[in-house]
């Protein structure tokens, strides 16, 4: 296998698991992290004990204390104000689940990671890759808690440009092990002879940016709650398009692009609607040019999924974006991410389409 010396290949099966494992865990903690939003839950533990935090509170004093702490912050008094220690303890364990998740991941991945250097496991290239993922996971951490800090002083919930850059940081490190794992599948067997244009290549790469824009967008539209309102479709405000007058009316202009709810909103619906057309003519470029059967399943695969997640938008706007559609509509888009991410790595990994192999015809055609 290409970047492995044969004492390392035995170990190349492990591995693949193993990053397998981790990537299914951080897409339980995106959805833990997402029901922790939803419910209103992010604020309920004051600290950042990375060691001591892991363990929740033991008896009826640290329970008082815990609860003590969260009706110091403004999020109590101005939201939750009268909740009793039952109710407390709810929104409690939404966020010490998602923080121990956390603290799972990271020694999931730590251990083996650093098992596998010791017996000299990793290729060069693979062992670059992995310190890079590690090092991103370490700075997630990092940003969890600047995120969670945001809102226990002056706000009543978290700064949504940080719960924004702290989804987006997670997926990213998803998104780079999902294409740490396609690498380690030996390309050969998974490009054949089959050529593609350079174009299909392009627009693989444009879906898997687009999808990474959508996302952004998407937390904004969360932390700003703005999905619990302007609740019509396909109209936006009484129109296809709202007034210019009402997108920005917030100086400088470009504010308005992350802070006005209707304009983010907005957004977020004309970068759904550009997804999917793209994917859908991705898809017909995929057959048309003859790419390959891997090639044309996934870019039907990835249609399909943002088809699907578009349709899950629509129903979770139209019904005020409830729990159970909020989280459906999370899940879908790590679909969709991992489709695109997939279809981007499987393209760049094939040769692309010689120019001289559209021009030459047989000579029994010509003239």
């Amino acid at each position: 296998m290409a970047g492995f010396s044969a004492s390392q290949v035995p170990h190349v099966r492990t591995i693949r698991w193993w990053l397998i494992s981790i990537a299914a865990l951080i897409a339980i903690m995106v959805l833990v992290g997402g029901a922790t939003r939803l419910t209103e839950s992010g604020l309920s533990i004051v600290e950042w004990k990375p060691v001591t935090g892991a363990l929740p509170p033991l008896n009826q004093e640290q329970w008082t204390q815990a609860f003590d702490a969260y009706k110091t912050i403004p999020q109590y008094r101005e939201l939750n104000a009268g909740m009793d220690l039952a109710e407390f303890k709810t929104i409690f364990w939404w966020e010490w689940s998602h923080r121990l998740l956390g603290r799972v991941i990271g020694v999931a991945y730590l251990l083996p990671f650093l098992w596998f250097l010791w017996r000299g496991a990793l290729g060069a290239d693979l062992r670059r890759r992995l310190w890079l993922i590690f090092g991103l996971g370490a700075l997630q951490g990092v940003v969890g808690w600047w995120m969670v800090a945001s809102g226990l002083s002056q706000r009543v919930e978290v700064s949504h440009y940080r719960l924004a850059t702290h989804l987006v940081l997670a997926l990213l490190i998803f998104a780079g092990i999902v294409w740490t794992l396609r690498r380690l599948v030996d390309q050969p067997s998974l490009t054949g002879s089959a050529a593609v244009p350079a174009r299909l290549k392009i627009t693989g790469v444009a879906l898997l940016v687009l999808t990474f824009v959508q996302l952004y967008l998407g937390a904004l539209v969360a932390g700003l709650r703005a999905g619990k309102i302007y609740n019509t479709w396909p109209d936006i405000d009484g129109g296809l398009i709202p007034s210019a007058a009402r997108l920005f009316f917030e100086t400088p202009w470009w504010r308005n692009l992350f802070d006005n709810t209707l304009t983010v909103q907005f957004e977020h619906r004309m970068v759904a609607y550009t997804l999917l057309v793209l994917a859908v003519l991705h898809a017909l470029d995929a057959v048309r040019s003859r790419a390959g059967k891997a090639a044309i399943n996934g870019a039907v695969w990835l249609a399909a999924a943002v088809a699907l997640q578009a349709t899950l938008g629509i129903f979770t706007l139209l019904n005020q974006v409830p729990t159970a559609l909020g989280l459906a509509h999370q899940a879908v888009a790590i679909v969709v991410l991992t489709a695109a991410v997939i279809q981007a790595e499987r393209l760049a990994a094939r040769q692309p389409e010689p120019a001289s192999q559209k021009l030459v015809l047989p000579v029994t055609q010509i003239g």
